[in-house]
């Protein structure tokens, strides 16, 4: 039902109810007593129009750094962490920042030690704690620590929440490690999707995507998959871990040591829309 304010007579009309204080409408206590409690529904309405408003998914760019200053003028062992924080949407915005939190964390674990953080800042202050007890440990030599984290907001619709962290760390050894991750999530919810729940049939679209990948390295099909040098494991093609949304279509990326040789860098595959949407559940 609709209440309308008007200057002609009360009415009923097509689910319309029209409020007026004019004849026939006699009794003005009434009508003021009704006119009253429809100003409070509209104020009432506005203001959960409002809240709802406020409640909408945004997202905020964050940034936490930390330097060791134990024994280095120059160059310091550093750690730098940009990363977009989920803002407002209450439940939604704890799912998805809990979960890109637990990926960075993942990033920076090294093992050494259990590590306790619940937070960038306590993030950033681990990693320069663990450089700063291995120094004490062999102060004779020297390590070259470092870690950046740099994630944003890939791809966004009403079906898709695409996350990118970009990450590299180096703790010592010949070289550092670089690569990318990928975080999907159901923007109405804040639950990450799991790649197999992307697809209509994930089978299919395998035998699918082992064909394109085929053809863009150039390995025949009547070769096994590692014919020309891969890793897959027992020489199976498998989706990669890392999809990302784009606005051409799906990108499967591989990084550095999933199925090659660090030297050969990472491996990408990009399924433009017009073929994957006969595959994909949503985009």
């Amino acid at each position: 039902m609709i209440f309308i304010f008007s200057d002609k007579p009360l009415s009923l009309n097509q689910g319309y109810i029209i409020l007026t204080n004019k004849k026939p409408y006699k009794n003005k206590t009434l009508f003021i007593q009704i006119k009253n409690k429809m100003k409070y529904i509209i104020s009432s309405l506005a203001l959960v129009l409002f809240i709802s408003c406020s409640k909408e998914l945004t997202f905020e760019e964050q940034s936490f750094e930390k330097t060791t200053t134990v024994d280095c003028t120059k160059n310091c062992p550093k750690i730098e962490i940009k990363i977009p924080v989920a803002q407002n949407a209450d439940i939604i915005s704890d799912s998805i920042n809990k979960t890109v939190f637990n990926t960075v964390k993942s990033i920076v674990d090294f093992g050494e030690r259990p590590n306790k953080s619940t937070n960038y800042e306590e993030l950033a202050n681990f990693f320069i704690q663990a450089y700063e007890k291995l120094k004490k440990d062999f102060p004779q030599d020297h390590f070259g620590w470092e870690g950046k984290i740099d994630g944003k907001i890939k791809y966004s619709s009403e079906s898709i929440l695409n996350i990118e962290i970009n990450h590299y760390t180096f703790t010592g050894g010949a070289h550092g490690y670089a690569g990318l991750r990928s975080l999907i999530f159901d923007p109405k919810t804040g639950k990450r999707i799991e790649n197999k729940k992307l697809f209509k049939n994930w089978e299919i679209f395998k035998v699918f995507a082992e064909t394109k990948f085929r053809d863009k390295y150039k390995i025949p099909r009547d070769q096994p998959i590692n014919s020309t040098g891969l890793f897959f494991e027992d020489d199976v093609f498998q989706v990669a871990q890392n999809i990302f949304f784009t606005n051409e279509g799906i990108v499967l990326h591989y990084n550095p040591y999933e199925i090659a040789a660090y030297v050969d860098g990472s491996r990408d595959l990009l399924i433009k829309y017009e073929e994957a949407n006969d595959y994909l559940i949503t985009k």
